[in-house]
């Protein structure tokens, strides 16, 4: 029987996010054709998503304090659910834009009080565990661009698979209300607190993850179009994404047992040395077979940073981990707006592959924080 704040009961909660996402993206084409709008209109509303998203981690904070981060999880997946329903079934713009909004806050709760609940999870069994619930949702992620690729091959309408999302989330909230762990790693409701929370320690972490997901970012919104401008058969363009993805999959599955045997600061070291050589080769060695390494290569930095970032702020104040990865959670939005803009600003005035040496030199200024970190306690003192 499982128990309780065990590591499947979060890796669902990981998968299931990772699907929704992949869903709604991958849907984006049809809902286009279905409200005939352009690619500015859906910059922008990727845009209102993550604004959203940083919205829902401070809800999730919030209700993290008062009653913990299961309620938060559990209630960040039932909107998700509810929203990605209604905007699949959306009659007209207005209506999907609303439940689009009201997706980003549920992405944000979930983003938040996933990784909550992950920390617990770790300190629970006293090792590294957000490596692999970080792969579930990268390979979950997979499987919902699969799905949205396969019902287009049928008759259903291109936004079925936010439908089959809404299910999964909805299902994984209901069996995780009970067995998400009911723990509470935050202050008091009401009360005057703990003493202030480790801003120094925030900062420098939240700093990694910003880094992790500007390059993310930067791949995941730019890899496909710089490809489909070298290759004369528009289906390989894609294969650099799928590359990167592979490797931030096998990242993820291995980080776990490298922490164990080595420490965090070694592995964020050599993933971020490994990711900035990638990038660096996308942006200096023009063509496809350059291209493909470099996206490949680029996945161990964002494989490897994202769960040792999150493990590491569970630890900067761990009676109160709830409120500080909800803290640190929304340096995730701003290098994901950094990543994705950052790059279509360069790449327009000097082309695309050398717009690349942006995340190279992010990762590569990133590496003083590594050992402030992960290297001792200095970070958790109090700002």
């Amino acid at each position: 029987m499982t128990r309780p704040g065990s590591a499947p009961v979060v890796a669902a909660a990981f998968a299931a996010q990772g699907f929704g996402y992949a869903a709604v993206v991958t849907a984006l084409p049809a809902v286009k054709e279905r409200f005939s709008f352009g690619d500015a209109f859906v910059s922008g509303l990727l845009l209102g998503v993550c604004v959203a998203a940083a919205v829902g981690s401070v809800l999730a904070d919030l209700v993290a304090v008062r009653w913990g981060s299961r309620q938060a999880l559990a209630g960040g997946l039932l909107v998700q659910a509810v929203a990605l329903t209604v905007a699949a079934t959306a009659g007209s713009l207005g209506l999907f834009v609303a439940a689009t909004a009201a997706y980003g806050a549920g992405l944000g709760a979930v983003d938040a009080a996933s990784n909550m609940q992950g920390v617990l999870a770790e300190r629970r069994r006293g090792r590294p565990l957000l490596g692999r619930c970080y792969a579930a949702y990268t390979a979950a992620a997979a499987l919902g661009a699969l799905t949205t690729a396969g019902l287009a091959t049928t008759e259903l309408s291109g936004t079925t698979g936010m439908v089959v999302a809404a299910v999964l989330l909805a299902g994984v909230a209901l069996v995780g209300v009970r067995l998400f762990d009911r723990s509470r790693a935050a202050r008091e409701p009401g009360g005057e607190g703990r003493g202030p929370l480790p801003g120094r320690g925030i900062r420098v972490v939240g700093a990694l993850v910003l880094v992790a997901f500007a390059v993310d970012a930067a791949v995941s919104t730019w890899s496909t179009v710089y490809l489909d401008g070298l290759v004369a058969d528009a289906a390989l363009a894609p294969l650099g994404y799928a590359a990167y993805q592979a490797t931030v999959l096998t990242t993820r599955l291995v980080t776990d047992a490298l922490v164990r045997r080595s420490g965090r600061a070694p592995v964020a070291l050599a993933g971020i040395m490994v990711g900035a050589v990638g990038c660096g080769l996308v942006a200096i060695v023009p063509g496809v077979p350059g291209a493909v390494a470099g996206f490949a290569l680029a996945g161990v930095a964002t494989g490897t940073l994202v769960p040792l970032a999150f493990g590491a702020a569970g630890e900067l104040a761990p009676g109160r981990s709830d409120e500080v990865v909800a803290r640190v959670n929304l340096f995730n939005y701003a290098g994901v707006v950094l990543g994705a803009a950052s790059l279509g600003v360069v790449g327009e005035g000097r082309g695309l592959g050398i717009a690349f040496a942006l995340p190279a030199v992010l990762l590569l200024v990133a590496l003083p924080l590594v050992r402030r970190a992960f290297g001792g306690a200095a970070v958790a003192r109090p700002a």
